[in-house]
């Protein structure tokens, strides 16, 4: 490659050149996007990361060259040198649409083979055939933008942080496996055989670590593991702006989180955002939008019509209300024309698919027809509507179960009716969920849990439930999300001994348990620990969701699929037997 590159040093990107460059000597290299041979004239399109720039050939063009031009072909790497001049016809598609180099040296630094696919923006090429050939597709200018803004994110992130005093510092990758909420990815120690260390599902303990050893503003872009099944917006390893602070409380982390943000729209995208972001208790977003991520950017929220069926002949609805549930809709505006029968049928078997028993509706389009009209009496549907604020031309859908079913069901079915709708405006509003729960019950065992992890501070009015009834005990835990998407998860953390320990009992941990998964903690706090919180920030979803995108994959540069593989290099694979030997590790054999 020296030698190919001998007399010729890339002096301009492709995309930086402008009518003022007109007259300089550069020097150019890319990759050939197009070739267009017109006999007497060669015209090249080549890219870079940075944009495109035509190079053109003609009868003044050295005969060697303009052959070698005109034998290139898509994806060919060169390096041309030559005289940005102003084109005659002008292409005010691009940036760099008002000028053309007139090539004087060219040199083919690589040939391509056709690729398996057309490397175009608006490529229709499956994304199984562009995920196995990655480095083909990132190639492609929507994916490569939105690497490069993911970088400029990263850089202004590491700024507005040191700027406000918070020391970067790595925490380990293999650590001791403790509860974070999902399987951890477990890595086996040849010196140590039989024992594992665990990729991080977060830095928790280390950066609470960190601030009982002084380090009172940590910050790191940490690279965290979880074994779960994937979605649009989860990747079995993604990267967290992950912080911890001293001598706070939450109010002091909210405002230095949304400084953050205000700063990184500003450096990163040119937009100015309004501070102080809206606040939302867990109780208000479980009961108005049946998520503790809403998406406020449209209304429809949910409403308790409990007391108005409760003695009506519609045992659906009372039956819910005796058992315990409620019963409760949501209206969707002006929908009647959209949500046919045959729609509002769709809704139904998607409800049931998350878990609801059926769906009742009331669909106006002249009169209102409701589906369990025949079950109740017309004063009794008139109070529904007028609690509902419901009128000709809407849509009602309402659910009747316990709340765990009502709520989640309505919420889902909220988001899928206004997306159907197309009444989500295209903006951005974050909103802080704060007062969490500290204990929610598992469904299966019944046995109350940590909601976010046992080291959060419980509020100190709510102490005295621990004992009586948990389900009054509320974190200092606080969430920040965007347009219905969890960005952050945070809380104030306990750090007196005998607190934590009173935790632990509650969340029924034994003696040994404790030792074993967090022992290393409680012996740090018995030598002064300060008071401290933090969060952090799934740098992934964030970009996700600045750029468009409609997956994680469309941001992260080497994803995995839905079963958690890589198709490019085929990971996970086998290994040979004498890896796993020297591991001290056999394999069950398949069943």
């Amino acid at each position: 490659m020296a030698e190919f590159m001998k007399g010729l040093r890339r002096s301009n990107y492709c995309g930086d050149l402008r009518i003022e460059d007109v007259g300089k000597e550069i020097t150019v290299c890319g990759w050939v996007q197009r070739c267009r041979d017109l006999g007497q004239l060669v015209f090249i399109d080549l890219r870079d990361r940075t944009g495109i720039v035509q190079l053109a050939f003609n009868d003044n063009t050295d005969r060697e060259i303009f052959d070698k031009a005109a034998s290139c072909r898509a994806e060919f790497v060169l390096a041309a040198k030559g005289m940005v001049c102003e084109r005659s016809a002008k292409n005010p598609e691009i940036p760099t649409g008002d000028v053309e180099v007139i090539v004087s040296d060219l040199r083919v630094l690589s040939r391509a083979q056709t690729p398996p696919f057309e490397i175009v923006d608006d490529s229709q090429t499956n994304e199984e055939l562009r995920l196995k050939y990655r480095y083909l597709d990132l190639r492609r200018r929507p994916l490569l933008n939105n690497i490069m803004l993911r970088s400029k994110i990263a850089k202004v992130t590491r700024d507005y942080f040191a700027q406000n005093g918070f020391v970067e510092i790595e925490t380990p990758m293999m650590i001791k496996s403790t509860p974070e909420g999902a399987r951890d990815y477990l890595v086996p120690s040849r010196i140590h055989n039989g024992k594992f260390y665990a990729l991080p599902q977060s830095p928790q303990i280390y950066k609470q670590l960190l601030m009982v050893s002084g380090f009172d503003r940590y910050i790191q872009l940490a690279r965290c593991f979880r074994d779960e099944d994937l979605r649009a917006d989860r990747q079995p390893e993604f990267t967290q702006i992950d912080m911890e602070l001293s001598f706070v409380d939450v109010e002091d982390i909210l405002e230095i989180n949304e400084g953050y943000f205000k700063y990184m729209f500003r450096e990163a995208l040119g937009k100015e955002l309004e501070t102080p972001f809206e606040r939302m208790t867990y109780k208000d977003a479980m009961e108005n939008y049946g998520s503790d991520k809403p998406d406020i950017r449209f209304d429809m929220k949910i409403q308790d019509i409990s007391d108005l069926v409760k003695d009506c002949g519609f045992s659906v609805f009372t039956g819910a209300i005796e058992n315990g549930g409620s019963v409760r809709a949501i209206v969707a505006k002006n929908a009647a024309g959209v949500y046919t029968r045959k729609e509002i049928d769709k809704l139904t078997e998607y409800a049931k698919g998350i878990g609801a028993k059926g769906l009742a509706y009331v669909r106006w389009v002249d009169e209102p027809n409701a589906s369990f009209k025949k079950f109740m009496t017309e004063d009794e549907l008139a109070a529904i509507y007028e609690r509902l604020g419901a009128e000709k031309g809407d849509v009602i859908l309402i659910v009747a179960d316990k709340n765990s079913v009502v709520l989640p069901t309505l919420g889902a079915l909220r988001l899928t009716v206004a997306k159907r709708l197309g009444i989500i405006p295209d903006e951005f509003k974050f909103l802080w969920i704060v007062d969490f729960p500290f204990f929610e019950k598992d469904e299966e065992t019944g046995e109350w849990v940590a909601m976010h992890h046992p080291f959060t501070m419980p509020k100190e009015e709510c102490l005295q439930y621990l004992d009586t009834d948990k389900s009054k005990v509320v974190a200092k835990a606080f969430d920040l999300t965007l347009n219905g998407v969890e960005l952050s998860s945070g809380s104030m953390r306990i750090t007196d001994p005998e607190l934590q320990q009173k935790m632990f009992r509650a969340l029924k941990l034994t003696d040994e348990e404790i030792e074993a998964k967090f022992g290393f903690l409680v012996e740090a706090y018995k030598y002064g620990a300060p008071p401290h919180g933090g969060m952090g920030i799934g740098l992934d979803r964030v970009v996700m969701l600045l750029c468009g995108a409609e997956s994680l994959r469309d941001v992260t540069a080497f994803p995995k699929v839905q079963n958690a593989s890589e198709l490019m290099s085929a990971c996970p694979a086998a290994v040979d037997q004498e890896s796993l030997d020297v591991l001290g590790i056999q394999l069950k054999p398949e069943e």
